[in-house]
């Protein structure tokens, strides 16, 4: 475990409130179900057992879910004595209260992400992360907003799900506090902002390929009307370019973003005269699709064609062969948004630069050489 790891978690302790179990009393089987782990490793850890080999980062995980969750049997309190309770010692360092506003939460893995490695960083300075979800709406954005900055945030984080430009409303030009713009940006660089290297991860994601001696090398795309899909052809494209691999376009399909797109558009390469030997999916669900419409025609990942992913999804290391892939940078771009408002503020209005964070490539086992 990290030294900042160390840092979040020891924090996290301390912010969380404790709650009672479902009924009352909270058990060592409620303890384990919240640290991911056994019942035994539970009382392992919260009797001391003698002679019991377990890391520190599973025995600190465990401490941290029954305080949360507020067991008080004796013995755990005599070993684990409770930290110093909200507005004591402990919280003399709190900073403020940064709030994050998002379009779309709850049908989005990628602004949890963004949102968690926010709250990492916020904890780390002691400060608090207040969310709240807008879908856009022109009137209710506006009126979360405000909510917000009625309960005294020092600082606004303001993400968009699809990597865009936008023309930000008037009413974050009027806060009186530090604006942080996440996953979009405006044409006046009035804001920090921060979004993925799009083009270079896609770019990364074919040269990987032609790295394999692939050259005739397929990509399923997302919607052409977001810039996320756009990017991504523009790396594979300037790829293709700098190896003197000559661009055909019967080998790019559109697609959607689904396992369903994916598939279709599998089915649509297999039928070509001359077949692809490599295939850039460019999200890993298109990959889930691709991967069933390889199989299903009796081919084999990566003996007979190799499969690259994009996002890294939870899904992509589950796959059989586990999927090769790049990583969507949202943690990072939620850590790099709090570390903004450590900066100096430019003069005047300010022109911030648009920061782009690299997309990595996580290599794993659907790529092969080609053959021959």
């Amino acid at each position: 475990m990290s030294e900042t790891t160390d840092r979040a978690s020891d924090t996290a302790r301390r912010r969380k409130a404790p709650a009672k179990g479902a009924k009352g009393r909270v058990t060592m089987i409620d303890i384990a179900r919240a640290a991911g782990c056994s019942q035994a490793t539970v009382s392992f850890v919260l009797n001391n057992s003698p002679g019991i080999k377990l890391s520190q980062q599973t025995r600190e995980r465990v401490i941290e879910a029954a305080r949360t969750l507020g067991y008080t049997a004796p013995a755990f309190e005599a070993l684990h004595p409770p930290l110093p309770a909200f507005g004591g010692p402990a919280f003399e360092g709190l900073d403020g209260v940064i709030g994050f506003a998002v379009d779309q939460l709850a049908t989005s893995p990628e602004a949890v992400v963004a949102i968690e490695g926010a709250r990492q960083a916020s904890w780390n300075a002691g400060n608090v992360l207040l969310v709240a979800q807008t879908l856009g709406d022109a009137v209710m954005e506006p009126r979360a907003i405000s909510a917000l900055t009625k309960r005294g945030i020092s600082a606004l984080i303001y993400m968009t799900i699809f990597t865009r430009e936008i023309s930000a409303p008037d009413y974050l030009y009027g806060l009186d506090i530090p604006v942080i713009l996440l996953n979009c940006y405006t044409a006046d660089y009035a804001f920090p902002a921060v979004v993925p290297s799009e083009i270079a991860g896609g770019q990364s994601s074919t040269r990987h390929l032609i790295s394999h001696g692939h050259r005739r090398i397929a990509t399923i795309t997302g919607e052409p009307w977001m810039q996320a899909a756009q990017d991504r052809l523009k790396g594979y494209r300037r790829a293709l370019a700098t190896a003197d691999i000559p661009f055909d376009p019967e080998l790019v399909v559109e697609g959607d973003w689904s396992a369903s797109a994916g598939y279709a558009a599998t089915v649509k390469l297999l039928a070509l005269r001359e077949k692809p030997t490599a295939i850039f999916c460019q999200n890993d669900r298109t990959a889930i699709g691709c991967y069933e419409a390889l199989k299903e025609a009796g081919l084999h990942i990566p003996g007979d064609i190799s499969v690259v992913g994009y996002d890294d999804e939870e899904i992509a290391r589950h796959l059989f062969p586990p999927l090769t892939t790049s990583i969507l940078p949202h943690m990072a771009m939620g850590q790099w948004a709090i570390e903004q408002l450590e900066a100096p503020a430019a003069p005047g209005r300010g022109r911030y630069p648009i920061t782009k964070l690299e997309c990595p490539l996580v290599e794993r086992e659907s790529v092969r050489a080609v053959a021959g």
